[in-house]
C-alpha cells in the first residue's frame, strides 16, 4: 500500500483493525470539502466517524452479523490538497485503483460528494460496465456550478461523461434545477423523493458492477440536521437503513 498518501491515525473505526495485506475490505477517508456551496466541514467527516464508532456495538441485531467477524482494514485518511480539486481526485483514484487491483473492496467516507468522481474514474478502468446507484437529496447533474465543472453540484454529470446513458440510477432526489430534471429524463434513471422504486433499481443493476454513493442529505433534516446542504423532506433513518440492507 502506498503509505505516502495516507495520513496516520491514532485509532481505527471500531473493529476495523485488520492489516491491509489480510483485509478483504479497506475503509479509508477522503477529507475534502473544497467546493461546498453552503455549510463547510465535511472534511472532518472521516475523523468524526472514527470517534463516534466507539459508542456503538460491533454486532448488528438487524443483520445478525458482527464487524469483528469481518476482515476490515481502516487505512486512515488520504492526504488531500484543499486548493486543487483535480489533484485531490487523482490521489483518491490512485488509492482506489490500487486497492481494487490488490483484490480488495474499497469503502470510502467523505468528504463532499465530489470525492466520488475520483473513485468512479478509477473503478471504470477495471470495470468498464460500471453502474452507479445514487442516494441523495440533490441530483448533482449540473453542467457547471458558478462556472466550475468540478463541483459537488456537478459530480454525477461528470460521472455520466465516463459511463454514458442509463448507467446511473438515482433515488431520493428532491432538489434540482428544471434543466437538471429535463436532462435526467434523457440520460439517467431517476426516481425522486424516496426509495419506493428501490426494488426496480436492484433488478436493473443485478449482475453488473455497482458503485453505491450515499449523500446523507437524502435523510430528512429532522433526522440529520448537521448536513452541509439540508433539504426539507427526505427519508427517515430507518428508511435508509432498510435501503442499505437491500444491497446484500
Amino acid at each position: 500500500m502506498n503509505k505516502r498518501i495516507i495520513e496516520k491515525i491514532d485509532m481505527n473505526v471500531m473493529a476495523c483493525d485488520a492489516e491491509y495485506k489480510d483485509a478483504k475490505i479497506v475503509l479509508f477517508g477522503a477529507p475534502f470539502d473544497g467546493t461546498v456551496s453552503y455549510r463547510p466541514g465535511a472534511r472532518f467527516g472521516p475523523s468524526a466517524i472514527r470517534g463516534e464508532s466507539y459508542g456503538i456495538e460491533t454486532y448488528s441485531p438487524y443483520l445478525e452479523r458482527d464487524v469483528e467477524e469481518l476482515s476490515v482494514c481502516d487505512a486512515g485518511d488520504l492526504e488531500l490538497p484543499f486548493g486543487s480539486c483535480r489533484k485531490a481526485l487523482d490521489i483518491i483514484g490512485e488509492f482506489v485503483f490500487q486497492t481494487v487491483n490488490d483484490g480488495k473492496f474499497p469503502l470510502m467516507t467523505g468528504g463532499e460528494h465530489l470525492v466520488s468522481l475520483g473513485a468512479v474514474e478509477a473503478l471504470s478502468q477495471t470495470y468498464p460496465d460500471l453502474h452507479i446507484l445514487h442516494f441523495d437529496a440533490h441530483a448533482d447533474l449540473r453542467e457547471d456550478y458558478l462556472g466550475d465543472t468540478l463541483s459537488h453540484a456537478c459530480v454525477l454529470r461528470r460521472c455520466h461523461e465516463i459511463l454514458g446513458d442509463d448507467r446511473i440510477v438515482q433515488l431520493g432526489i428532491r432538489s434540482m434545477t428544471a434543466q437538471e430534471r429535463a436532462w435526467a429524463k434523457v440520460h439517467v434513471i431517476q426516481h425522486p423523493f424516496d426509495f419506493s422504486h428501490l426494488e426496480d433499481a436492484i433488478k436493473k443493476l443485478c449482475g453488473v458492477p455497482v458503485y453505491l454513493t450515499l449523500d446523507l442529505d437524502v435523510l430528512d433534516p429532522a433526522f440529520f440536521p448537521g448536513t452541509g446542504t439540508p433539504e426539507p423532506g427526505g427519508v427517515s433513518y430507518l428508511d435508509l437503513q432498510w435501503a442499505i440492507h437491500q444491497m446484500g
